[in-house]
């Protein structure tokens, strides 16, 4: 459920606590009398109507008469099946909704329920009322933790669990093992002594169950991995921090890997004979479970697994090839490149060739193979081989299959990537890809257009292929600007095609919006690698089909549009003021589109551009933008993502445009700064903190923009009476434990901005503990970029308090 059907959900529940107790016990008490109804279309509305109600009064000890009604229903011999169904229904309803609200229930009242549910799962009661029961027993475990602590209540919750997976209703199995997965996830410390009888009862459904049954086992040990990972995860910052370890991981799946593994590798040659199906089989089911067996166990996977690949990678059976192919691609992100290098190098020249092979999907896995050693282990491509992979990759472009040809351009955009990671982002004069870069181009250009032309498939297929054409123009060295000068013109003209296409339905505003959006990211990439008098002939015609963009409204391209606009302005620089009068409403209207939070982001870094581009011929459009703004910023329903950009955008416009310029904001942006400065946030909620520390940084850039743009216009006094404020934010700032390193630079850096701009007046002020603190802290800090900061703010304060 989304934060705003969260929100909405949340409301309605407290509006039925503040009816009047009377009007609610007039609703209560006809929903348990219509559960009591022996026809399903009467008791499982009701059922399900008086979770919600008991999802709301349970956890404030109301509605007394609730569970004892249920428990009634599902002990009494006088109540048939379909009311014991209903009511253990409800039952499981009513746990969910209270978990999912963030409620609690006594321990009483889960002792009830906990009994009853479980002799609702028992094998002598019916299969539609122990579907009921374990479907119950899953969403209640949540509160049963008083209860997994006591050896005879967690083994026979445990034992009606496992007990339900041999059930001869595949639904009530599923749902048991479901159960099973929650109790993973909830209490892996209780695992140890069930988890013989679950390696039995997993393996055994594995093989010898439907499908369906066999996905449900498959998930109890790919959520297990999950665990591990991150207790394996805490065991190794618990040992970098010197901390006692609280949750050990008990390293269950490297036990069982190596007898687990051949079962993961039965279900890898269960492929569907259709390669266009991409629903969740089977195999999909056991891929991902021996992917995550890889990343938890590491190194270990190796010698498993790679036996297994070498004996089936060129068997006579296309099943058994694509297994082999599909277990290799598994242990591909796990274990350390070392370890798996030398089987990568080994395997590029086989997998070329198995591109070729007379079988679709064996064509499309060994593709995807190629793909995702370009993304993890480009490295270990032997460099002999890199023209057959790119030739190789080439062709699959042109190959029949949508599939096949898709994740060849992603494996094109993958090694491009490789390059971008090589470069560190500096232009070079040449590079690797340079030779190959205009036939490269030119296919991925045919595969775009072909799936223009074909509708199966198309989206996925012009995606990966103008994904591809971005990255390459990205990466491209100084030796290709020449065809990237050309390229310009061809995606100006497909940018007009696309913009002439009708709209008459829902997809074709889709289809066409997706297109726009690849088209912007292309030129968006252009423009950062073509110099200003190339690009700007062609500019006027540029900006002309993104502002059409952007007068669409609700239009799914709008990020994309403002992140090229950017580059158009960081390549125009002074020049592009020339497009501020038809720009600036629309930028307005994306800083006000508070629901479409990603694209408000987005167009306050546009202004940020913006202003460090032209400069001072902003302030013609700043009462539109600051008001955009400011209203962002008083806006409490906004995305708390939108506040910290929004801040740090009050600083480039003050230095864009100057103090005195800015002294109509002056006063409302200080405001918004001070007020934010003194947010908090718990100390346990990570997420939080680290939104604390983006905030922080955002303030501090601000203030620094705010104090440059006062005394480039000689206006510094207007600060003052702001700086005791500061002040008390930066020990705040000091005596943080969680602030990250990025903060500390920034507070460090505001501390040395303040003594050289504002001088003896602070000299009192700034000569206190927590400015050494925060200078010691940076210098002790080992980055350089931290230490070098901290040196010039040292010598600029040491230089203030020694004047007389």
């Amino acid at each position: 459920m989304h934060g705003s059907e969260h929100a909405l959900q949340t409301q309605l529940h407290d509006q039925w606590k503040n009816l009047d107790a009377a009007v609610r016990n007039n609703v209560k008490g006809p929903l348990l009398t219509a559960m009591r109804n022996a026809q399903q279309v009467i008791s499982h509305p009701a059922a399900q109507a008086a979770a919600e109600v008991a999802a709301v009064e349970l956890p404030f000890n109301e509605w007394p008469e609730f569970l004892p009604t249920l428990l009634d229903n599902i002990r009494g011999a006088n109540y048939d099946k379909p009311i014991k169904v209903a009511t253990l229904d409800c039952l499981g309803y009513c746990c969910e909704r209270i978990s999912f609200l963030g409620g609690e229930v006594d321990q009483a009242s889960t002792d009830s329920m906990l009994s009853a549910i479980v002799d609702g799962i028992g094998s002598t009661r019916p299969n539609r009322m122990r579907h009921a029961a374990a479907g119950a027993l899953k969403n209640s475990l949540l509160f049963a933790e008083t209860n997994m602590e006591k050896q005879e209540e967690r083994s026979a919750i445990m034992n009606s669990l496992m007990e339900a997976t041999r059930c001869e209703d595949m639904n009530v199995r599923i749902v048991a093992y479901e159960g099973i997965v929650q109790v993973a996830i909830l209490y892996y410390a209780k695992l140890q002594e069930y988890m013989t009888t679950i390696y039995q009862l997993t393996t055994t459904t594995i093989k010898e169950d439907n499908e369906e049954v066999a996905k449900s086992a498959i998930e109890f040990w790919t959520s297990l991995c999950e665990v591990e990972q991150d207790l394996i995860d805490e065991e190794e910052d618990c040992r970098q921090r010197g901390l006692q370890v609280e949750r050990p991981c008990m390293r269950y799946v490297d036990a069982a890997m190596q007898h687990l593994a051949p079962y993961l590798f039965d279900t890898l040659t269960k492929q569907d004979e259709d390669p266009d199906n991409d629903d969740y089989n089977l195999q999909m089911a056991g891929q991902l479970c021996l992917s995550n067996v890889s990343q938890t166990v590491e190194n270990n996977i190796v010698p498993v697994v790679m036996p297994f690949v070498n004996s089936k990678i060129q068997d006579g059976n296309w099943r058994n090839r694509d297994a082999a192919i599909m277990a290799f691609i598994s242990i591909l992100d796990g274990p350390s490149s070392d370890t798996i290098g030398p089987f990568v190098s080994q395997s590029v020249p086989v997998l070329l060739k198995m591109l070729d092979d007379e079988n679709i999907i064996v064509r499309d896995s060994a593709a995807h193979c190629i793909s995702r050693i370009c993304l993890l282990h480009v490295q270990f491509i032997p460099p002999e081989i890199f023209p057959s992979l790119l030739e190789a990759l080439t062709n699959k472009c042109k190959e029949g299959s949508a599939k096949v040809a898709s994740q060849a351009a992603t494996a094109i955009f993958n090694l491009a990537s490789a390059f971008s990671d090589e470069s560190g982002g500096e232009d070079q004069a040449t590079n690797a890809l340079s030779r190959y870069m205009q036939v490269l181009l030119q296919t991925l250009l045919q595969l775009v257009d072909r799936a223009n032309a074909d509708s199966d498939d198309s989206s996925n297929l012009r995606l990966a292929g103008m994904e591809a054409i971005s990255e390459l123009i990205s990466v491209s060295a100084q030796d290709n600007l020449q065809l990237l000068s050309a390229l310009l013109p061809e995606f100006i003209t497909r940018f007009e095609q696309t913009s002439a296409m009708p709209v008459l339905n829902e997809d074709d505003k889709n289809a066409k919006e997706q297109i726009q959006g690849l088209l912007c990211a292309v030129i968006q990439n252009l423009y950062r690698k073509l110099d200003k008098a190339t690009v700007l002939p062609m500019t006027d015609q540029v900006m002309m089909l993104l502002l059409g963009v952007l007068q669409t409204k609700n239009s799914i391209c709008h990020e994309e549009c403002f992140t090229a606009i950017s580059s158009i302005s960081d390549a125009l620089e002074g020049d592009f003021v020339k497009y501020m009068d038809h720009f600036s409403p629309l930028l307005v209207a994306g800083l006000k589109n508070c629901s479409a939070y990603q694209v408000c982001i987005v167009a306050v870094g546009t202004v940020g551009d913006i202003s460090r581009n032209i400069e001072g011929a902003i302030q013609p459009y700043c009462d539109g933008i600051m008001n955009a703004l400011v209203e962002d910023l008083k806006d409490s329903s906004i995305h708390r993502s939108v506040k910290p950009p929004v801040l740090s955008c009050f600083g480039d416009i003050a230095m864009a445009i100057g103090g005195g310029a800015y002294t109509p904001y002056f006063d409302v942006s200080m405001m918004m700064l001070m007020q934010a400065s003194s947010t908090e946030v718990p100390q346990d909620d990570e997420d939080l903190i680290e939104y604390l520390n983006l905030l922080r940084e955002s303030i501090l850039e601000a203030y620094v923009g705010i104090i440059q743009g006062l005394r480039d216009g000689n206006m510094l006094e207007k600060f003052e009476p702001f700086v005791p404020g500061i002040m008390s934010f930066l020990q705040k700032i000091s005596e943080d434990p969680n602030r990250d390193s990025y903060v500390l630079s920034k507070a460090v850096g505001m501390l040395g901005d303040l003594a050289q701009t504002m001088g003896a007046k602070i000299k009192n002020e700034i000569n206190k503990q927590f400015a050494a603190k925060l200078i010691s802290d940076a210098m002790s800090s080992g980055d350089a970029s931290l230490v070098e900061v901290a040196q010039w703010a040292s010598q600029t304060l040491t230089a203030l308090v020694a004047q007389p």
